[in-house]
């Protein structure tokens, strides 16, 4: 069976409390104060079962003006409205404002209920269905019933449910998605109990003994009951009318406008990209940063407006604009706002939000503001696209992509096989389902082999480039992204990696004239000391060389293997240590082990070079050293 949400709307005292009670025997004002003052505070519930067995969700709202925050969250979810007008008093200004809210919530079935019918004559009330009719034209409610009813009498009771079951008939089932979010529209305590939250499922279900999250303020709990319309049940579905009862869960740390939701499957956002629609009935614009009341779900938050196409927008103009709140929302894609002045407080305007989370965008960028406006109508394929190519380096996760595109995980998954079959995203982290736009990934190929490029250009006797030091020039580029960019250029031959460095598959090490002179004075230098070497530091003064020229091919004589370093400064041509290397190797095989004093005999050297050296050898896994003695390592 469908959930079904009726929802009231209307002027104050134009009897939406009293037509619900006549309906289903429940009076929705619970309050000790709406019964002193005769009018609706807050947000009163009931239902009933059509004759057709289909059961309706009622939410009752408060029709006077300073209380339509308190409509708008009503309003958060319901399917179908029933536009409370008194055939005494006709279309009234919170009638208009109702009717205003209801079609910026896109709300698309509806009837009109001519409440206190017995008060007026059969002249009277046509003349206020004529103005009803006026007042509808060009709305959701054009050419719906309009039914006269008294609450007192029973006039017109039978003929409003009979009309309600054949609106619930045709009203559409709601979208599958399996992102639960109940907003929360009440808090209170029952005795035994503890904290209870009701509001309206709008995504998803919830079952008893689920860990849920509280949104913004992340406070998680688990789900001890659940009731629907009553009754107990052991899950809750998308559009029923719900009470959860938690465990261990503070009444004063919950309040209306917050969210409740599944443990990480939400993101907080201060920026929404939005179409906004500024009413018609606005005297004049609406200019940039105005200083609004923002409201979605059951939450107002302050804000203001960054329009960026333009400076303001007209009465009855449509466009795209930013929103940037005081305090954080944890919201969808498509999901439905409502904008009110700040003072004096009326409402303005409203739309759809486009994305929920968004960079911050600057003003009059063509291809932002045309950006944002394709996510209204393109197909779900470019629209996780867009997401994708504007995450840059660092990519975006599957989870975020389900809030951006409001799509459900089969959809969103269809979306991306299908861009990544064509090369458009690239999965850079499967474990966590991350993914990057092929721009960026080209873009990142670029600044590769740029950095590279210009690392051989300034070093041109370095065999590479190490791959840290690549990796702490490319920032904004995570570890996975960039080994995955080296794996594929190794793969396309465009860079070749070595041990720790990386270089272009075309980088060649070639010494100059000078380059070669100085290479061979070194080696001969190096060759001629034997196993007392200069310390490098004297060797650039020693052989009059310039000390970062003397470096670079030093370096390249290192990494040809042909110089030995064994520590910082100190270095030996490879023969001299391969020679000792002999000696030292023939000593282990016919004694067994080694001392130090036994090894500088063999060296014949001062213990400033010896050391290094028997420590070299014990780092090339030549010798192993075991309290003070040194033995041959096995092999």
């Amino acid at each position: 069976m469908k959930q079904i949400i009726l929802g009231t709307a209307g002027h104050i005292d134009h009897g939406k409390t009293a037509l619900i009670k006549a309906v289903t025997g429940i009076d929705t004002d619970r309050l000790k104060e709406e019964k002193l003052r005769g009018i609706t505070i807050e947000l009163g519930f009931a239902s009933i079962d059509l004759p057709s067995g289909q059961h309706l969700g009622i939410v009752d709202v408060p029709g006077h003006e300073k209380f339509v925050k308190t409509m708008v969250a009503g309003a958060t979810g319901i399917d179908i409205v029933a536009m409370v007008i008194a055939a005494d008093e006709g279309v009234m200004p919170q009638t208009r404002e109702h009717m205003e809210i209801c079609t910026l919530l896109e709300i698309k079935q509806g009837l009109v209920v001519l409440t206190k019918a017995d008060l007026v004559d059969e002249e009277w009330l046509e003349l206020v269905i004529e103005d009803v009719n006026e007042f509808t034209r060009g709305t959701f409610l054009e050419d719906k019933p309009v039914l006269p009813v008294s609450s007192v009498t029973g006039q017109g009771i039978p003929e409003f449910i009979k009309t309600l079951d054949e609106l619930s008939a045709v009203t559409p089932s709601r979208p599958v998605n399996n992102l639960f979010r109940l907003p929360i529209d009440r808090v209170f305590t029952m005795k035994g109990f503890g904290t209870v939250i009701t509001g309206t499922l709008i995504s998803g279900s919830v079952r008893t003994g689920d860990t849920v999250m509280i949104y913004p303020s992340g406070i998680t709990s688990k789900v001890r009951g659940i009731q629907v319309h009553n009754q107990s049940v052991s899950i809750a579905e998308a559009g029923m009318r719900t009470a959860i009862n938690f465990q261990g869960l503070e009444k004063a740390s919950v309040q209306r406008g917050e969210v409740v939701s599944s443990p990480g499957a939400l993101k907080l956002s201060y920026m929404l990209d939005v179409s906004i629609h500024f009413l018609k009935s606005n005297k004049k614009p609406i200019k940039n940063r105005t200083l609004i009341r923002f409201h979605t779900g059951t939450s107002e938050i302050l804000g203001y407006i960054v329009l960026l196409e333009k400076d303001e927008l007209d009465p009855g103009e449509t466009n795209v604009a930013q929103i940037r709140l005081d305090s954080p929302v944890a919201i969808v894609k498509d999901d439905k706002f409502v904008i009110r002045s700040y003072s004096p407080v009326r409402t303005i305007g409203g739309g759809q939000i486009l994305n929920p989370l968004p960079q911050k965008h600057k003003r009059f960028q063509k291809s932002i503001f045309e950006g944002i406006k394709a996510l209204v109508s393109q197909p779900p394929e470019e629209i996780t696209a867009y997401h994708v190519d504007n995450s840059g380096y660092q990519g975006v996760s599957f989870s975020d992509l389900k809030i951006m595109t409001n799509l459900s995980e089969k959809q969103l998954d269809t979306a991306l096989q299908k861009l990544m079959s064509i090369k458009t995203a690239i999965c850079t982290d499967r474990e966590n389902k991350i993914y990057i736009h092929k721009n960026c990934f080209e873009t990142l190929n670029k600044k590769i082999s740029f950095l590279l490029e210009n690392h051989h250009r300034t070093n041109p006797l370095k065999a590479g480039m190490p791959k840290e030091e690549l990796k702490s020039k490319l920032p904004s580029a995570g570890l996975k992204l960039f080994n995955l960019m080296l794996e594929m250029m190794m793969k396309n031959k465009e860079v070749v990696s070595e041990g720790e460095t990386v270089r272009l598959s075309s980088h060649t090490v070639s010494l100059g004239g000078d380059q070669a002179e100085v290479k061979e004075k070194i080696l001969n230098t190096y060759l001629k000391s034997g196993l007392c070497p200069p310390y490098f530091k004297d060797l650039s003064k020693t052989l009059d060389i310039d000390a970062k020229k003397a470096k670079d091919v030093l370096m390249l004589l290192t990494e040809q293997g042909l110089i030995i370093k064994t520590k910082e400064e100190l270095y030996f041509h490879a023969e001299v240590v391969n020679n000792l290397k002999k000696k030292l190797v023939d000593f282990l095989l016919k004694h067994g082990e080694i001392t130090t004093p036994q090894f500088k005999e063999i060296a014949g050297t001062t213990r400033k070079y010896l050391i290094p050296l028997i420590e070299y050898f014990d780092s090339k896994n030549v010798t192993i050293r075991i309290g003070d003695i040194r033995k041959l390592r096995s092999s």
